[in-house]
């Protein structure tokens, strides 16, 4: 069984679109949860099982996921033909995951620390800047439409939402404006925002 953790208008808002795009909703209860908003309105919700009380989460038979990167490799994999991923074990498939990663592991990051006026030497020979990740996102969509060649996947839908987010992160680049734009104007999309 699978029961996917969800506060409306999140972080988890994105596995809620993804879950649409891929059409499993029969498949995954939705739960909702109440959780602790960075203007300190909410608060956690003790029957919340992810350990630090956020959202996303995804119980798969009492095995409990969290991080969207991680959910949404679990879902793509488990529904492999959804579309919104390449197939398992193609050079597509690593690429796909390097994406996911990559957000998790440094473009989130970046994000925050420039939204939070953060700098240091060590945050920025980790993990460079914002000028750094939007060159990597341009060189990927220079060479195809979306992140991974020519069909959307669950790496746009996560890698936009930053973008949606803190629109003032937005780069000043054509080509990345397209993609955010074209990503958000996606007809699930729509539907789960005017739901959520």
């Amino acid at each position: 069984m699978l029961t996917f953790i969800h506060s409306p208008q999140s972080r988890s808002s994105a596995i809620l679109t993804l879950i649409e795009e891929m059409g499993i909703a029969d498949k995954v209860e939705t739960r909702l949860v109440s959780i602790q908003r960075v203007d300190g309105t909410g608060g956690r919700d003790p029957s919340n099982p992810h350990p630090e009380g956020k959202v996303p989460a995804l119980v798969h038979d009492g095995v409990v996921i969290t991080e969207r990167a991680a959910i949404m490799l679990h879902l793509t994999s488990l529904f492999p033909d959804s579309g919104m991923a390449p197939k398992v074990g193609t050079p597509e498939w690593g690429a796909f995951a390097t994406w996911l990663a990559w957000y998790q592991g440094v473009l989130e990051p970046v994000l925050i620390f420039a939204h939070a006026g953060l700098s240091h030497p060590w945050l920025a020979g980790t993990f460079r800047g914002p000028e750094a990740a939007a060159a990597r996102l341009r060189a990927a969509l220079e060479r195809g439409p979306w992140l991974v060649g020519d069909s959307y996947t669950a790496a746009d839908l996560l890698l936009h939402t930053p973008y949606v987010f803190f629109p003032e992160s937005m780069p000043d680049d054509d080509l990345i404006r397209d993609w955010v734009e074209r990503c958000k104007a996606r007809p699930v999309r729509q539907q789960v925002l005017a739901k959520d």
